[in-house]
């Protein structure tokens, strides 16, 4: 889990990682921590390499942790928000940016504790795949991937900042790896789509989060529309 810490105070900045890496000891996932005293270099390595979580300090000198967050939100769209702050005034605009949480300072362990016990649906270990890219024998877990296609007897699987690994199997046996996994749709013949990475479906074209759109046959679209929005629809419930 790749963590991003911002508040220009440096003592609650420091403090909030030693809390929440107590907490991750005891029953979370291996954590990246990264502190930013202020949100424009806080964005700055967003863009560079995203962050599953940040804790965003609201008032802040200079750019703000609501205008922080809604830069963020016009890059990334995956990136759980946690608002740092002394009241809740900005529920409005925390609804907007689509916060998870908001935490009143100074937080508690407890308070960190319980935040992580909801977050445990999204940052569930993933059980990686074993395919073999030429020499190579690589593990990749199915959240990496953005789509898959079938090319001259090869699999061509774009992932995560634009790696492109070719394996070398049929069609069937490759989506049968992610048999009974929500995320994964066949828009026809020899192309495979993560959901997960999709913005939009516009009846024609899946648009995935890095601009790539990925075709759906004709006779498809209806099931790519009925499956989008039910991959929507469970994953709001987890909220």
């Amino acid at each position: 889990m790749r963590i991003a810490l911002v508040d220009d105070e440096t003592a609650e900045r420091q403090k909030l990682g030693e809390q929440i890496r107590l907490v991750l000891k005891a029953c979370g996932p291996e954590e990246q921590i990264l502190e930013y005293e202020n949100g424009q270099d806080f964005l700055t390595a967003a863009k560079e390499s995203p962050f599953d979580l940040v804790f965003l300090d609201i008032y802040m000198k200079g750019l703000d942790g609501v205008e922080t967050a809604r830069r963020l939100r016009s890059f990334d769209r995956k990136c759980l928000l946690v608002f740092m702050t002394i009241s809740k005034d900005h529920a409005l605009e925390g609804y907007q940016v689509r916060a998870f949480q908001y935490l009143v300072k100074p937080c508690s362990l407890r308070d960190l504790e319980q935040l992580f016990e909801e977050l445990g649906g999204y940052f569930a270990p993933e059980t990686a795949i074993l395919i073999r890219s030429g020499r190579q024998e690589l593990r990749l877990r199915p959240g990496q991937i953005l789509w898959a296609e079938h090319f001259q007897h090869k699999i061509l699987i774009h992932t995560e900042r634009g790696r492109e690994l070719s394996v070398r199997m049929n069609f069937s046996e490759f989506i049968r790896l992610f048999a009974g996994d929500p995320r994964f749709f066949v828009c026809g013949r020899g192309v495979l789509v993560n959901l997960s990475h999709a913005d939009d479906f516009d009846g024609t074209d899946f648009r995935l989060s890095d601009g790539t759109r990925v075709p759906v046959s004709r006779s498809l679209a209806g099931a790519a529309r009925a499956a989008f929005g039910e991959y929507l629809f469970q994953k709001e419930a987890l909220r």
